[in-house]
This record gives structure tokens, C-alpha cells and sequence, in this order.
């Protein structure tokens, strides 16, 4: 069974599985090669950011994949980037697109999002955690997010969007918004369901793509929390499924997109083959109690010297 898609408000169509490329140290060739191989099975919805470094790898890989076949146009893919925080002054807007657009070798990006609530200077572009805090500046969403507008317009990118908002934020944002956002992609998992944030977003017409869902194990923000929770084991064991596959499948009876990293061709097999079964309502009912705390907090950010004072300020109370 193929990868769904779901229709964003801006129209386009997006598949509900992305392959999540943030993978930092994974050398280029290998990274073309296991996307390559993503392509083979099916994948068609492809995450990358400025920051990840992997922009270059996904160009490649659609570019092979037109080569050898796999795909007979651009248009068969879906590329979600984002504009990261020592871009998001309206002046580097549209320059640090047209950069990540030289990075795909493409002509237009399907997805642009703003990838956090958060703007850093020059001198610290590309830091994380950033190391000068008083780097880290007032966020001027409505004039970054105009500039937004204008990119789409233009046709440089079909959709944008936004992520890591919260309820608060994404509330502002709709406030003064041309374009509501497409999507928010944001940290989710059955250790943080986000059930506020979704009703919201269904509520705006705004697709919610998950991420971390498996609790991003392997990265230098992610744990094994999420996969090691008994009851997803309980339900898998049952089931006869993996634990991921378990996660996976209950993301999408959220009605929420998934972006999941993985370049091992098994697992990539495994968290793509959940869309023909389902989860039972006594099955999602014991998910749902599963004890809630946000995993991602981004301390990195938070500094008494910068505009963000506080985990709190940053996160609008919603830990």
C-alpha cells in the first residue's frame, strides 16, 4: 500500500510519511544513496533545513532518481526545507531560500517553513547551542512572515509554513496572516500528544507534521524514552508489529503527518508498512494515558542575556 497524501490548504498535496534527513555527520554519498533507496520504496516526501546540511544529499538523490527511472519528474516529489533562526530577519528571508534552492539544485521548494520562533544574529549563524546569548534577538514574526508570503507568491516555494509555534504563537501569526500557514511541524510523540495544538491547527484549516515521534534516538537532542515505554511495547508484542510501526500508526489516527529519519532500507521498510492496519479504540485509549512531558525544550536558546528569559517564555507555559 502507497504513502497517502492529505490536501494543505494552499492546495498542494503532501505525503503523511516524510524521510527526516537531520543526520549532521552522515557523509554525503551515503546520504544520496539511502535516499535513493527511500525513493525505491515508496518514499516521495523528503525533510531537510538549512541547518541539517543535507539540502545538497536530497538534490542528488532526485536528480539519481530521475536518472535510473524511479520517478519521471520533479513534480513527483514532495521537499519540505526551513529557513533557520539567523535568517529570520525580512532582509535574509529570500536570500537564505535562494541559497537552500542552489543547495536542492531545484527550481522551487514544495514546503518552506520558519524552523523556530526565534532570531539570532549573524555572528552566531548556524550555532546550536548558540554560544553568545545576547545573539539571540526579538523575533519580528509579522515582517519575517511577510516576506514568507512573498516567496510563495513568487512561486519560489508552493506552501509555507511554520515550526515549533505554540498554541500562543501560532495564534499571533494567524492574527495578521495573508497566507495562514500550510503546516507546523512541531515535536510529537505518545509521551508528547500535543492534543491542544492539534485541535487548533484542525480547527485553522493547518496540517500538524510530527516529528521526533520516535524520540529521535541517535541525535544530540533525542533519547530512547519514547520507544521504551511498556505500553507501546504491550500493544507491539500483541500486535505482532515493531514498536516504531506501533508509534508510527498512531500518529496517523491523529490525523498528523510523520517525518522519521532512518537510512537503515529495513527500517525504512517497516515505518512506511503501517497504513493497512489500524490501532484498536482500547489500544489508542491506552496510549492516551501515557504520562505527558515535552522532550525537545531547545535550552540552547534560553538565557537571561538574550530575548528568550526562560523555557517558559519560549515554550508559552506549554511544557
Amino acid at each position: 500500500m502507497g504513502i497517502p497524501e492529505v490536501e494543505l490548504n494552499s492546495g498542494y498535496k503532501m505525503p503523511l510519511l516524510g524521510l527526516g534527513t537531520a543526520s549532521f555527520t552522515t557523509p554525503l554519498v551515503h546520504e544520496v544513496q539511502a535516499m535513493v533507496h527511500a525513493i525505491e520504496r515508496g518514499y516521495r516526501h523528503f525533510d531537510t533545513a538549512a541547518i541539517y546540511g543535507s539540502e545538497e544529499a536530497v538534490g542528488k538523490a532526485i536528480a539519481e532518481a530521475l536518472k535510473r527511472g524511479l520517478i519521471k519528474s520533479r513534480s513527483e516529489v514532495f521537499v519540505c526545507s526551513k529557513l533557520w533562526a539567523s535568517d529570520t530577519h525580512a532582509d535574509r528571508v529570500l536570500p537564505a531560500l535562494k541559497k537552500s534552492l542552489q543547495n536542492l539544485n531545484l527550481e522551487y521548494i514544495d514546503l518552506y517553513l520558519i524552523h523556530w520562533p526565534i532570531t539570532v544574529t549573524q555572528e552566531s549563524a548556524f550555532e546550536f547551542p548558540v554560544a553568545n546569548k545576547k545573539n539571540i534577538i526579538p523575533f519580528d514574526c509579522k515582517a519575517v512572515w511577510s516576506v514568507m508570503e512573498e516567496a510563495q507568491r513568487s512561486g519560489l516555494v508552493k506552501s509555507i509554513g511554520v515550526s515549533n509555534f505554540t498554541c500562543k504563537k501560532l495564534e499571533d501569526l494567524l492574527s495578521f496572516a495573508s497566507i495562514p500557514p500550510a503546516v507546523n511541524q512541531v515535536e510529537l510523540s505518545p509521551a508528547w500528544q500535543q492534543k491542544k495544538l492539534i485541535d487548533l491547527c484542525k480547527a485553522e484549516g493547518i496540517i500538524v507534521t510530527g516529528y521526533a515521534t520516535l524520540g529521535s534516538a541517535g541525535q544530540f537532542w533525542g533519547t530512547d524514552r519514547v520507544v521504551e515505554i511498556q505500553a507501546l511495547k504491550d500493544i507491539a508484542k500483541a500486535k505482532a508489529k515493531t514498536v516504531p510501526q506501533v508509534i508510527l500508526r498512531w500518529a496517523h489516527q491523529q490525523g498528523v503527518a510523520t517525518v522519521v529519519k532512518s537510512y537503515n532500507p529495513q527500517r525504512m521498510q517497516e515505518n512506511s508498512d503501517i497504513f493497512d492496519w489500524e490501532l484498536s479504540e482500547e489500544e489508542c485509549k491506552m496510549i492516551s494515558k501515557i504520562p505527558q512531558s515535552r522532550g525537545t525544550k531547545a535550552e540552547g536558546f534560553v538565557s537571561e542575556e538574550g530575548a528568550i528569559k526562560s523555557v517558559e517564555d519560549l515554550w508559552d507555559g506549554e511544557l
